[in-house]
Formats: C-alpha cells, sequence, structure tokens
C-alpha cells in the first residue's frame, strides 16, 4: 500500500462490528475509508471489501463468498493518492451489502418481515435482483444461495446506515468538492471482472471477458469522448477493450455522473486474469506491475485532460 494511504487510512466514515472470526472485544473494523484529493479526479473502489461481520450469517464457506470480491482492486490503485486523486474505498464484502445497488434494489423475499420501504420498479433494476444481485445478494455468481435464514428488516436497515450511505456519502462529497475546486470533475468507478461470466452474474452467463470494459451509461454519466480517451490508452497498450458491453455501470454513475454539468463517472472494469489466480486469489506479479504502470499513465493523462 502507498505511503499516503497508511498515513491517511485512518480516515473513516462508519463503524462495523469486528470481521467474521476476529476475537471478541477487538478493536472494531471500519467500513469505509475517504481520502481527499486536490485535482480534479476521483476514484472509488466499492466491490474490494474483505472485512466480513460477525452479524453476516451466510451460510457460504469463506472461500465461497470471496469470490463476490474485486479482489485486490484497492491495491491496483493504491498509487491514485500520491496523484493527488481522492480515494474512496469500502471495507464491507460486496456480497454483504453491494454499494453499487440503490437501496431500491431490495429482494424482499430474502426478509422475514414486510420492508416498509419503495423498492424497485425499474426493469434493468429487477433483472438484477431475479439474479439475486440487488442491494443484498442472494445467489452467488455461481447460484449458490448466500443465506439459509430470513434476514430482519432491522438488520438490512442497519447495514444500509453503517455501510451504503456513508459510502455513498463520501463519493458525493469527493466529487463535488473536485467540482468545486477546478470546474470538472471525472470519476473513475473501479472494479474487476471474472475472466469467464457465471451462471448468475449478468445477462451474459458464460461470456468471455475482454481484458477492460469501460462503461458510461451509453454516454448518460460522461462525455463519449472521454470514455473513448480511456479506451485508446488501453488498446494503446496492448489490451482487449469493450466499450459499454457487457457492463455500462450502475447506481454510482447513474447518480453521480453528470456530463452536461462537467460532473463524468466511469465505470473500468477489469480482468482478473490480468492480476490474479482466480482460484487462489494470489497476486500475479509481473501481471500486477504492468497493470498498475499503464493505470498510473492513465490517471496521468486524466490529469492532462480537461473534458470542458
Amino acid at each position: 500500500m502507498h505511503a499516503a494511504l497508511k498515513l491517511i487510512h485512518q480516515r473513516f466514515d462508519a463503524a462495523a462490528p469486528a470481521a467474521a472470526g476476529a476475537a471478541r472485544g477487538a478493536e472494531p473494523v471500519r467500513m469505509v475509508t475517504r481520502i481527499a484529493g486536490t485535482t480534479p479526479l476521483v476514484l472509488d473502489s466499492p466491490h474490494s471489501g474483505t472485512h466480513y461481520p460477525e452479524d453476516f450469517g451466510a451460510a457460504c464457506d469463506l472461500a465461497v463468498l470471496r469470490r463476490a470480491e474485486d479482489t485486490h482492486v484497492e491495491k491496483i490503485y493504491d498509487f491514485a493518492p500520491a496523484l493527488g486523486a481522492a480515494w474512496i474505498e469500502a471495507h464491507f464484502p460486496r456480497i454483504y451489502l453491494d454499494a453499487n445497488r440503490d437501496t431500491l434494489e431490495l429482494d424482499t423475499t430474502l426478509l422475514d418481515g414486510e420492508w416498509p420501504e419503495p423498492v424497485a420498479t425499474d426493469p434493468a433494476q429487477l433483472s438484477k435482483i431475479r439474479l439475486g444481485k440487488g442491494l443484498i445478494w442472494k445467489f452467488t455468481d455461481d447460484g449458490v444461495p448466500v443465506y439459509q435464514r430470513r434476514l430482519t428488516v432491522a438488520e438490512v436497515r442497519a447495514r444500509i446506515e453503517r455501510c451504503w450511505r456513508p459510502y455513498h456519502e463520501a463519493v458525493r462529497q469527493a466529487i463535488a468538492a473536485a467540482h468545486a475546486r477546478h470546474g470538472y470533475s471525472i470519476h473513475i468507478n473501479c472494479h474487476s471482472m471474472p475472466a469467464v461470466s457465471g451462471s448468475h452474474a449478468t445477462d451474459f452467463p458464460g461470456l468471455v471477458h475482454p481484458d477492460f470494459v469501460v462503461g458510461d451509461r451509453d454516454g448518460s454519466a460522461a462525455s463519449p469522448a472521454l470514455s473513448q480517451l480511456i479506451c485508446d490508452h488501453l488498446r494503446g497498450r496492448g489490451y482487449s477493450v469493450a466499450y459499454n458491453h457487457p457492463y455500462k455501470g450502475v447506481e454510482l454513475l447513474r447518480r453521480y455522473g453528470d456530463p452536461a454539468r462537467h460532473r463524468h463517472s466511469i465505470q473500468i472494469e477489469l480482468n482478473r486474469q490480468l492480476y490474479m489466480d482466480e482460484e487462489t486469489l494470489v497476486i500475479k506479479p509481473d501481471g500486477m506491475a504492468r497493470l498498475r504502470h499503464d493505470l498510473q499513465d492513465l490517471l496521468r493523462l486524466l490529469l492532462a485532460t480537461d473534458p470542458r
């Protein structure tokens, strides 16, 4: 981890129970890291969290749960704060609560009581819920049930308050601060994807993924010219790159991308085979080094780009 991350890692937004398996009485794990930036760049990693709270109550082994992570993404981009980019990182696992979903995207069949809040009606959101990939996951990417119990309304609400709200507030504030400083902001939503899509992962099961997928919700979350600049940079480094397929970006882009107001939000998905063994989660040193070098050059390119 870069020294800047170590130095400012103490800045957190919400407390959480100890990680699963941690000793009783241990210091509580914090759920969100936020590092302020000085440039127009804001990066966030909503899915690389590895702290599994004691109240999770999942039926799967930890090794199965961990396959939902964007494992090591926070390490790939740990140079970003030294370049002046704001950085937001979730420490809670995606399979516990997915910060890249709307709070409306709740599968109420998971609950032991009636959910008193509104729920999604949008077809795209309902498609993800049917796959078991809503705000609270019902199935793993391979279709394994996450729970053998019903969740209480109170515990779902607690997850939203402890994880979702602090994470979104951190992203919102970072983008607003970058925009106020420079008159525009470039938000990079950082993800990773398996080499091959699982049976319950997306609407494209079994799809072989390229090295990168760059998404901007079909130009509604960022200037297509800015997205194409990223695609061209990555292709120039020898990577295969797709644009808006099969991943366009979801809630974090929908909520904070507004190119008409010079707020650009772009999702970057990178293939896990580039930097790690997908079975063991062990980093491939050469692949990681190449990826970090090329992404560092990408951030420097974005820092030199005014998309207005």
